[in-house]
């Protein structure tokens, strides 16, 4: 009877530690997904970024091209009148 009593402990034991290894395996699988989707959302936001600065770019080349045509023409119209 004490024979069946420590082995019922030990299996018990050893079945509590399979339950805990599984559910440690589940959270290792968990936090694996969800760093694949933070690294999936960081290059979508690193996309986004450059896009940004892209358009931004090309709006101050734009307003440059503009300032400069702005000056030679006032500065031509001049034509030294005060």
């Amino acid at each position: 009877m004490d024979y069946l009593k420590e082995l019922l402990a030990i299996g018990g034991a050893f079945t509590a530690f399979l339950v805990w290894l599984v559910r440690l395996e589940a959270k290792a699988l968990g936090n694996e997904k969800e760093i694949k989707r933070m690294w999936t959302q960081r290059k979508e936001d690193l996309e986004q970024a450059q896009t940004a600065r892209d358009e931004t770019n090309k709006m101050l080349a734009e307003m440059r091209t503009d300032i400069k045509m702005i000056l030679k023409h006032s500065s031509s119209n001049s034509g030294g009148n005060p």
